[in-house]
């Protein structure tokens, strides 16, 4: 029996912005409720595709307790708060799976967590953890991110591959050339400047293949 459909998205630079220091010159993930700052497009791209039927996960990389840069706890409570938000939204978000791993590490960082490992993408872990927890089809499966790690993830897993990619935010973006000048193996089924055009797009390309 087949399995649902889903879609699996990244969580910084794809549901949340990055949070910039204009003092220090420093841009980093958000790692307080506090600084969580949902996308343009994010929260109805996400009500689009749970309306539609697909079963929404995220899997992200969290590295930052590995590097000695932010406690574990704040990773946490800071995930919570975001499934917190979507789910007040109408955004139930079925499982969310965290790497917290780092092959270096840092300074003061914990050192159970550095070291190479099955999760941290591009790995297909936890895109593969995913699909067996929350029974989802991998051919019927999304993964949106905004990085080539996020594709060839997607791509390991057996799974669709959609960009977040808006030339105007590039800050912590390794695609400032654009998705067009991925390597074939990095370039992604779709891409688009927000989560809402990106839904309008899978749910189009789902409701062909179900005809």
């Amino acid at each position: 029996m087949a399995g649902r459909p889903g879609i699996i998205l990244d969580r910084d630079g794809t549901i949340i912005d990055v949070v910039r220091d204009p003092e220090l010159g420093v841009v980093t993930t958000a790692f307080h409720p506090r600084q969580l700052r949902l996308l343009p497009g994010a929260l109805e791209g996400m009500q689009q595709l749970v309306a539609a039927g697909f079963t929404l996960a995220i899997a992200t990389n969290q590295p930052g307790a590995a590097k000695g840069q932010i406690p574990w706890d704040a990773i946490e409570r800071t995930n919570g708060a975001l499934l917190d938000l979507l789910r007040s939204e109408g955004v139930p978000i079925e499982a969310l799976e965290v790497c917290p791993h780092h092959p270096e590490g840092g300074p003061g960082g914990d050192p159970a967590l550095v070291g190479p490992c099955a999760c941290r993408k591009p790995a297909p872990g936890m895109m593969t953890k995913l699909a067996r927890t929350l029974h989802l089809e991998p051919s019927s499966t999304w993964v949106i991110g905004d990085t080539p790690s996020d594709v060839t993830a997607a791509r390991a897993a057996g799974m669709k591959a959609a960009l977040v990619f808006d030339p105007r935010r590039c800050e912590l973006c390794p695609l400032r050339g654009g998705p067009e000048a991925s390597c074939p193996s990095t370039r992604p089924d779709l891409a688009a400047p927000r989560i809402d055009r990106l839904a309008e797009s899978i749910i189009a390309i789902s409701a062909r293949a179900d005809r």
